[in-house]
């Protein structure tokens, strides 16, 4: 009976498979990631200062501006052939950059 329990336990470990799972991400993903957050930060910045009243315009024109550029360079990756075009490298630049302009939402609004 303590076995059986164990193992359930054992093969339902969310940290575990959670911590096993990032480890499996690259680190280039990692690192459009990481310079996705400042990308959001001045996006959002600027938009707020151009849009003072509009707070969710602001984030959508940072959003689309934000979508636009990671999409752009990985487009001049594939173009140029400097590089190495990959969709996921958008993706993780997308997600910082949506960190980042949390990061600002929350700034101003507390």
């Amino acid at each position: 009976m303590f076995r059986k329990k164990y193992q359930l336990y054992k093969s339902y470990s969310f940290t575990q498979n959670l911590f096993f799972k990032l480890k499996k991400i690259a680190p280039d993903k990692w690192k459009h990631f990481f310079v996705g957050i400042p990308l959001g930060i001045v996006l959002e910045f600027i938009c707020v200062y151009f849009f003072p009243l509009h707070l969710l315009f602001a984030t959508a024109v940072s959003f689309i501006i934000l979508l636009a550029g990671c999409y752009a360079f990985e487009l001049f990756s594939l173009i140029t052939g400097n590089g190495h075009y990959e969709l996921l490298d958008v993706l993780a630049g997308v997600i910082g950059g949506v960190v980042g302009i949390g990061a600002v939402l929350l700034s101003i609004n507390y």
